[in-house]
């Protein structure tokens, strides 16, 4: 009997059967179904064998197999994976250079060692040590110090040749060398305690800083003076730990290998100038009143003729500025912290100093209220000395025009780098003085430095450089009002002498290079 195929699409148990069918399931079908099943399997086998490699496909039949179309075999071809060597290109201490030969190295240091007395060598012989390793001098501290030295008294020639062989086989630059000298054991970055010994070493050794031999109580001023120019010029990340990374994108190693080229540090003007030093620490001096070695909010609103607004005061001292895990001290700044203040409020790349200051609730971007919130202090203030400030949408739309921002109505520190005049931006919010300065000059003019990439001194040096040069003239004027004569000229090139601070010198700053 034959069936229609209306009655197997209507029949919901005959559909069911023939889809199982047209998988390919073997099981027990009805009588009428047999030859079909047949019939399914002997196209399967016939469609094995064509597809079979190096065999070509047959024309299409135009004859009919069965009633049912059959279904594409989908047949999965495994590929070989291919064995490729890929060279390394990853190197985190320094691309290994093959043809150095440490042995050589290791001999020389041997036959230097042996001109000391028992093969043991101080910190100041350590600089032949240095230069024999291709080291720069001042290197001489951290590695007397790495080869057990500050422990012993002395470098013997065994402990510092098991070090340096360890460092020459794990690190191959300079920046991974010193870093792996001064850090302390199992640690991969610097903090600020590991740069102590090797700026004490310099104090007392290099040839532009031997007047302050007579005063070891400021030694520990300068030291931190210069940890806090490293790390806030270096550490870029902000964390209070010096990475290898940040190592090699600064020009820190660069800048401590001319120190033995150049007898005037004041020649070396990134982080270790002693004039610059002289100019942070006598205006902390006069804000510090009693001379405690910390200010309050009352004595930094004196700073620069009250130019900082009360309110950017406030976010200073909420601890918005902290670096690390520093923590705030109830209230109080540190001479540390006032070295981040004074070279950002002088330093046009503090953009992520002041940026942090304004960010009120600390999401990344400053909004409309939060630039609202300090430029009404502005306002006031203006007012106060009789001069009509700008609306505020009028200023907005300036600065917006100045800064340029991505996301419209909102201004974030990614735009403040990309402009290139942040200082303009920071300082019309709540650097009154700044500000007007600003107001006065010509714009064009303006522009033009903005552009102008030649080789000048930056902000911070000539401020230093112009405040040095002040104080020189008042100490010397205070010298010869005291003795009666002001008939002798001065010179300005004689480096000054730190104020008095009577019973505070033993006080030690190092304790507090964290602050």
């Amino acid at each position: 009997m034959m069936i229609k195929e209306t009655s197997l699409r209507r029949d919901p148990d005959l559909r069911g059967e023939l889809a199982f069918l047209a998988k390919g399931c073997d099981f027990v079908l009805p009588s009428r179904f047999k030859k079909r099943l047949k019939s399914f399997q002997q196209a399967q086998v016939q469609n094995k064998q064509e597809k079979k490699p190096g065999t070509p496909s047959p024309p299409p039949s135009n004859s009919s197999v069965g009633p049912l179309p059959l279904l594409p075999v989908n047949k999965v071809i495994a590929s070989t994976p291919l064995s490729i060597n890929i060279p390394r290109f990853y190197f985190p201490k320094g691309l290994p250079n093959v043809c150095t030969s440490h042995e050589e190295t290791v001999a020389r240091i041997e036959a230097a060692f042996s001109e000391f007395e028992d093969e043991k060598a101080s910190t100041y012989e350590m600089g032949k040590i240095a230069k024999i390793c291709g080291c720069p001098l001042y290197w001489k501290a951290p590695m007397f110090n790495a080869a057990g030295g500050e422990r012993m008294g002395f470098a013997s020639v065994h402990s510092f040749i098991a070090i340096w062989r360890q460092i020459l086989q794990n690190c191959h630059d300079d920046a991974s060398k010193f870093l792996c000298l001064l850090a302390k054991p199992s640690c991969d970055y610097l903090e600020q305690e590991d740069f102590i010994p090797l700026l004490q070493d310099l104090v007392e050794t290099h040839p532009g800083l031997t007047f302050l031999k007579d005063a070891p109580e400021f030694h520990s001023r300068y030291i931190t003076t210069v940890i806090q120019r490293i790390f806030y010029t270096v550490n870029r990340s902000w964390s209070g730990k010096i990475t290898l990374t940040e190592m090699r994108k600064s020009n820190f190693l660069q800048t401590l290998a001319l120190l033995e080229e150049e007898d005037d540090i004041n020649q070396i003007t990134d982080y270790f100038s002693y004039e610059h030093f002289y100019v942070i620490y006598c205006k902390f001096w006069e804000l510090d009143t009693d001379h405690d070695l910390c200010i309050d909010q009352k004595d930094l609103a004196r700073y620069n003729d009250q130019a900082l607004s009360n309110r950017v005061i406030e976010r200073i001292f909420s601890g918005a500025v902290l670096r690390g895990n520093d923590v705030q001290k109830d209230g109080r700044m540190s001479y540390a912290d006032f070295v981040w203040l004074l070279i950002s409020d002088n330093f046009p790349p503090s953009t992520e100093y002041w940026f942090r200051c304004m960010d009120l609730d600390g999401d990344g971007v400053l909004s409309m209220y939060e630039l609202e919130y300090f430029y009404e202090e502005q306002c006031e203030r203006m007012e106060s000395m009789g001069i009509e400030p700008l609306p505020f949408h009028d200023l907005l739309c300036q600065m917006l025009d100045l800064v340029k921002p991505e996301c419209e109505g909102k201004v974030t520190l990614r735009d403040l780098k990309r402009c290139r005049m942040a200082h303009i931006f920071f300082n019309t919010f709540f650097n009154l003085e700044k500000y007007l300065d600003n107001e006065q000059r010509d714009p064009f003019a303006v522009q033009k430095d903005v552009e102008n990439d030649s080789p000048e001194p930056s902000d911070w040096d000539r401020y230093a450089a112009e405040e040095y040069e002040i104080l020189v003239a008042e100490e010397s004027g205070n010298e010869q009002l005291q003795e009666g004569s002001f008939d002798d000229d001065y010179e300005t090139d004689e480096l000054l002498s730190l104020p008095e601070i009577g019973d505070k010198t033993d006080k030690l700053v190092i304790t507090d290079l964290s602050a």
